[in-house]
Formats: structure tokens, C-alpha cells, sequence
């Protein structure tokens, strides 16, 4: 027996609150109130309907995309939603009255997104009554600080993450556009342990999985994600494998309503189900072996089908530590994670950048970037996967991921240049988001 979707959306928040506190996700930040140092989120509330005014940032080295040349010392305009202009001082000429903030010594690049993270700490709920200060404070310690103006929430409550999304589309709130999956889809008795003793649906035949995800579909889910690989027991390495033609039906499902399906593996077995099932993001590496040695042969087979990787390398270390694996154990899983992102790219696969923030309660993204680099990967591929990459996959390559006229003012204002140093993609001085300015960082002190 399994829950409905229907049945899950009635208890989620009961269960929610239960297993992730129980699981120690939350690890104590359940607070109300949150100390930020020197940053800040301008106050959390935006400026109502009102189109934003225009901003002009100048004198920054300016990264219109990860395939195109820098521009020195240029001008970036922005006028309501869109920038309308971009080039040399001489080629672009700022009005009366537009806002200047002077970006002399900083980059310019198009606004981030974290394809993989998770609104399921205690901060989140209540979002539709919770104060604006305070879901923007929670915003901007967890994604906005970094750079991030839009996030893939790959699992958690999905009216409470509505209504959060809501907010912040509604411009109430500051804070990134948030694109959800709601509760994600097991195999039978898949549950991971980790979430027990609740119950996530369960996919028990390709008919069930077709009625389940019709029933997220029609509740309001914005991408799908399965378990097509999970570990149901701590005290066992066997693990609960999605059949194929299960996941087959998932996807099929969701194509039909022009949804994408994400997958998490666990391990080797998991990502061969996910590919061969026709699953589009795989939302981990699968570096685990104690199931056996994972398969060579899946990321290049990964890349030529087109499905694309959300890499989580920080995820590795931070569940050895957390779990007090012995060195050897995280060693191992680093390189083999490494590895594979390294065959990935190689076979010209889709990297799409996420952390897992949400369920890590260590909200800082430059490991991940550090760990990119050690990978193999440039500079221009970690900016692809933050920018162009998921604009690509989600449907917003027309309007979004670049730094050009005519594309959405989503921008973020970098202290560093990260082409000399990977980890200044952390070090934001300030966040565009639709032209609004919904994050800046005081420099004061």
C-alpha cells in the first residue's frame, strides 16, 4: 500500500516537519530572526508593482556569456525588467535619473541558477503568512547572497513552496523565481531511510506511475523527480531500484505535459534506470561503490542521449563528515564523482550547476565551484552551468542567461574576477533580479 499524490499533498506538512526535523536536517536553524554580518537583503520587501527604475553598473569587467569575449571597463543598462543596453562607455549613454552603482575592479555576469536545492528547514514554513522581512532574510542566507535569481526546488511541500514562490513573484518578497517538484516518487518500499518512518508515493507498475504523476501534474508541479536508485535501509547497502518501464511511464507522463523529470540515482544501477527510463537531469553523481563498482560506460552514454548532470561534488565530503565515514571512503567517493563529471563534459553532456542546499545546511557554494575546478572543468563551463546550460533546459535561452540587450536583468556583480579565481563566483556584491536590486552587500567596517 502507498499513499496517493493526493493523499501525500493532505499530510506533507505533517510529515515534512517530522522526518526532516527527526533526520537533524534542520541542524538548529529554526529560528526567527537571522544574523547576516555585513549582508543584507535591502530590507525583504520589494517595491510593489511598480517597474523598477533604471539602474546603470559601470566600470565593471563585464562576461556577456560564457562563449563571448569580456568587455573591459563596460557599461551594463537596465531599464524596468530588461537590459537595454550594453557596451563601452562611449557606446552606451546612461539618463537622468537612472540609479549608478559604480563597479569599477568588479565582473558582471548574468544572474545564477542552482538547479538542486530543497525548502524543507523549519524557516520556510508558513510561507504564506510569514513576514516578508523574514522569507527574505532565509532567501538571501541560503541563495540570494550568492548570486542566485532563479532555484530548481527538488523536493519539499508543494503548497508551502507555492505559496513562497508566490510571494517572490508577486514581488512582495525578495528573493529568486523558484521552479518546484513538490514530493518526489519512489519505487516500492523506496522511501530513503533518511525520511522515514513517512512514506513518499510510490511507483508500483507503469499504471500507477501514470495516475500519480498526472495527479502532481494536475496539483501543480513544475518538473518531476523520481528516486530511481534509493537506499531504504542504514543498515543495509541494498537498494530499492526503479524498473525501467515504471520509469518510462513517469516520463512519458510528464513529456506529455511538457514537464521535465529529474532522477536521483544513489548509485550505478539508479543513473542506468534514469537513462534508459528517458529521465532529462540526473540530479547527482553516483560515486558510491558499495554496491559494486559504478559504470564507466553511463557518462558518455548520459551525454549522447541528452540528459543532463547536476554534479552536488560538496554533497560527497559533507555526507562523509556528517556520517563519520573514514577517509579513505570520501576520498574514493571525491574522485569517483570527479571522474565522472570529468567523462561527462568530455562526451559533450549538459552540466547544469546545484548544491543540494536545503537539505546541506552549509548554504556556501564555493566548494562546489573549487571542486568543479579540480574536476577538470574551466571557468567558462562553471559560468555555462550557472547561466546558459539551465536556461537551455528550461526553456529561457530567448530572454535569459546572457548579458545583452533585450535579455532579462538578472545579473550578478562579482568582487573578483573568477577566471583568475574560481572561488569569486561566491563573493557577490550585488543581485539583480527582473531589474530590481534584491541583494547588496555593505562594505562598511
Amino acid at each position: 500500500m502507498c499513499f496517493s499524490v493526493a493523499d501525500w499533498f493532505r499530510t506533507e506538512a505533517r510529515t515534512s516537519r517530522r522526518t526532516f526535523l527527526r533526520c537533524g536536517l534542520m541542524a538548529g536553524v529554526a529560528a526567527a530572526s537571522f544574523e547576516y554580518g555585513r549582508s543584507h537583503a535591502l530590507a525583504g520587501v520589494a517595491e510593489g508593482a511598480e517597474p523598477p527604475p533604471p539602474v546603470a553598473l559601470t566600470g565593471a569587467r563585464i562576461y556577456p556569456g560564457p562563449d563571448a569575449p569580456p568587455i573591459p571597463r563596460g557599461v551594463v543598462l537596465t531599464s524596468g525588467k530588461a537590459i537595454v543596453a550594453v557596451g563601452s562607455p562611449e557606446q552606451v549613454s546612461i539618463p537622468s535619473g537612472a540609479r549608478t552603482l559604480d563597479c569599477t575592479g568588479l565582473v558582471v555576469t548574468a544572474g545564477f541558477t542552482n538547479c538542486h536545492v530543497h525548502f524543507t528547514e523549519a524557516k520556510w514554513r508558513a510561507a504564506d503568512s510569514a513576514t516578508a522581512t523574514h522569507l527574505a532574510g532565509a532567501l538571501s542566507a541560503m541563495l540570494t547572497r550568492y548570486g542566485f535569481v532563479r532555484v530548481v526546488d527538488t523536493g519539499s511541500s508543494l503548497s508551502n513552496t507555492r505559496d513562497l514562490g508566490h510571494r517572490v513573484d508577486g514581488a512582495n518578497v525578495l528573493g529568486p523565481q523558484i521552479i518546484t517538484a513538490g514530493p518526489n516518487f519512489v519505487p516500492p518500499a523506496g522511501t530513503p531511510f533518511y525520511l522515514q518512518p513517512a512514506r513518499l508515493p510510490e511507483l508500483t507498475d507503469p499504471g500507477t506511475a501514470e495516475t500519480l504523476i498526472e495527479q502532481a501534474l494536475d496539483a501543480g508541479v513544475d518538473v518531476v523527480k523520481l528516486f530511481t536508485g534509493s537506499r531504504a535501509r542504514q543498515d543495509s547497502i541494498a537498494t530499492a531500484i526503479m524498473p525501467v518501464d515504471v520509469v518510462r511511464a513517469a516520463t512519458a507522463r510528464a513529456h506529455q505535459r511538457g514537464k521535465l523529470v529529474l532522477a536521483h540515482p544513489w548509485n550505478a544501477a539508479g543513473a542506468r534506470a534514469a537513462l534508459d527510463g528517458g529521465v532529462d537531469i540526473l540530479a547527482h553523481t553516483f560515486p558510491s561503490e558499495l554496491t559494486g563498482p559504478w559504470d564507466r560506460s553511463l557518462p558518455v552514454r548520459m551525454g549522447e542521449a541528452g540528459m543532463a548532470l547536476i554534479p552536488t561534488l560538496k554533497l560527497w565530503p559533507y555526507e562523509a563528515q556528517r556520517l563519520a565515514l573514514a577517509p579513505a571512503i570520501a576520498e574514493r567517493a571525491r574522485v569517483n564523482a570527479a571522474a565522472q563529471v570529468k567523462a561527462f563534459t568530455d562526451a559533450g553532456g549538459q552540466l547544469l550547476f546545484g548544491t543540494d542546499v536545503g537539505y546541506m545546511t552549509d548554504y556556501d557554494p564555493t566548494d562546489e565551484y573549487v571542486l568543479l575546478g579540480r574536476a577538470g572543468l574551466s571557468f567558462r563551463q562553471i559560468l555555462a552551468a550557472l547561466t546558459t546550460e539551465p536556461a537551455s533546459r528550461f526553456g529561457r535561452s530567448a530572454h535569459s542567461g546572457r548579458v545583452a540587450a533585450g535579455m532579462d536583468a538578472e545579473l550578478v556583480v562579482l568582487d573578483g574576477d573568477p577566471d583568475r579565481d574560481i572561488a569569486a563566483l561566491a563573493r557577490v556584491r550585488y543581485v539583480l533580479q527582473q531589474g530590481r536590486i534584491i541583494y547588496s552587500r555593505t562594505l562598511s567596517g
